[in-house]
């Protein structure tokens, strides 16, 4: 009897809860409805603003929408594969030196006994740069007594990148990297226009470098050349400049490093003292000092505004330097992506901190869980006061009308135009997207309107 009372029970809790079953179930199908329905709105704009244009049809597209308040993709379009960001790997390194880097840089760390003071370098690219007038670490060398060593045995990189374009050595965008950079390792060279002291008609032009150099200099007379300009060799700190018509011009050239011989050259000037190269020392105790530099966040801005390679290349340096003692960007790539970002969906392949590297190859979705990471980490706050919104930096004379609701880094080398980001639609809800071209024979600047076009409608319709 005792049995089959409680065989009775049993049966009468299960038909007691059958409502509450079936209300489990049918919710459970209404939200499958509408995600259903949400991905297929979400399709539909994709499909007639990006994927049936004929500047994308023959291109190699990826789209990738979360909402991270659900935790759901409300739309992936290849979403799994891998494609070449360009800059938006700016994106991983800002992730790297936000979450490695103390708030304020470590500009130099030194060792210090009775007679000398032993300097390493940590990679800081503020040092002497002409956007921060305020240098803690010049500050420091001009006001040492004792004699000073320096080394750069910690760097163990080579200047220029794996998959960089070679022939680009010359432009602005590709200064090399060092352990010791001093004005963005780079020289600007300015033409301009002085009057006779004797007869004020009387014009001719000059030119002068910022720093002053004391390296080989040679004027190519070219009486049919219209533009200034200079051009370095190769592989030595030699300089052809042909004068232009031009009033006043000026052009960036990156110098070679020469590992941070050429870095010492410079300082000389500015720090008015001799600070000798040494192959190794023997230090006098095992804890360095540091010498305090920039706030983190003045780099990583304009890193993210304006783009900038040297500052994406020497941060991602300096995040290895401070974690494994080692300036290398394959061992700090391979450790972060072992321990911090073990979880992201694709394993990418990442080898530099800026992205000028073709070598690079990274999901939408791969973005879309480092963005995410930044936001729960970190916070929307700072993120805001990191990336640019509607018509700044990057995104200038984009997502203008209504600025403020897209925070977001683009990536564009020839044939690859790709953008990453938060988004917040017209019913304040917080999306984090990813779009990635590659293979495109468009202009850029085609391309990136239609991915606009597309972001907008998303922001409208969600």
């Amino acid at each position: 009897m005792a049995a089959r009372a409680g065989k009775k029970h049993l049966i009468t809790y299960i038909s007691a809860g059958m409502p509450v079953l079936k209300y489990i179930i049918s919710l459970l199908c209404l939200l499958v409805l509408f995600s259903c329905s949400v991905q297929k709105q979400a399709g539909a704009i994709a499909k007639r603003d990006l994927l049936d244009d004929e500047a994308l049809a023959s291109a190699h597209t990826g789209i990738a929408i979360y909402d991270p308040a659900s935790a759901r993709y409300l739309y992936d379009f290849q979403g799994s594969r891998y494609f070449t960001p360009a800059s938006n790997t700016k994106i991983f390194t800002c992730y790297a030196a936000m979450k490695y880097l103390k708030h304020i840089l470590t500009g130099m760390r030194y060792y210090e006994n009775d007679t000398a003071i032993y300097l390493v370098p940590t990679g800081d690219p503020s040092l002497l740069h002409a956007a921060f007038p305020n240098q803690p670490v010049i500050r420091f060398l001009q006001q040492q007594q004792k004699q000073m060593y320096i080394t750069d045995l910690n760097f163990r990189e080579e200047p220029l990148g794996e998959g960089w374009s070679w022939d680009d050595y010359n432009e602005p965008y590709m200064a090399e990297r060092n352990a010791l950079p001093v004005y963005g390792n780079m020289i600007t060279w300015v033409q301009e226009e002085i009057k006779s002291a004797e007869n004020s008609a009387e014009k001719s032009a000059s030119v002068y470098s910022d720093p002053e150099i004391n390296w080989k200099v040679r004027f190519d007379a070219d009486p049919r050349a219209a533009v200034f300009n200079v051009k370095r060799d190769r592989n030595e700190n030699i300089f052809h400049i042909t004068e232009g018509k031009e009033r006043y011009k000026k052009m960036s050239v990156p110098f070679v490093v020469n590992g941070i011989r050429s870095a010492l050259e410079l300082l000389a000037d500015t720090v008015r003292k001799t600070i000798r190269f040494a192959d190794h020392f023997t230090v006098p105790n095992p804890k360095p000092q540091a010498i305090w530099s920039q706030p983190t966040d003045s780099l990583l801005k304009p890193m993210m505004y304006r783009s900038d390679n040297f500052f994406a290349e020497q941060l991602l340096l300096m995040v290895s330097e401070q974690q494994l003692g080692v300036m290398n960007n394959g061992l700090i790539i391979g450790t972060i992506l072992k321990t911090d970002l073990k979880d992201l969906p694709q394993p990418p392949a990442w080898v530099d901190g800026s992205g000028l590297s073709r070598y690079n190859l990274f999901s939408p979705r791969d973005f879309i869980t480092v963005l995410d990471k930044m936001r729960a980490e970190f916070g929307m706050n700072r993120i805001r006061g990191l990336f640019p919104t509607g018509g700044q930096g990057t995104l200038s004379g984009y997502y203008v009308r209504d600025s403020g609701y897209i925070y977001a880094k683009t990536g564009s080398l020839s044939g690859v135009a790709t953008i990453s980001g938060y988004l917040y639609t017209k019913k304040n809800r917080l999306l984090i997207f990813s779009v990635m071209v590659n293979n495109h024979l468009s202009g850029t600047a085609a391309i990136r309107k239609k991915v606009e076009r597309f972001v907008k409608d998303i922001r409208e319709k969600f």
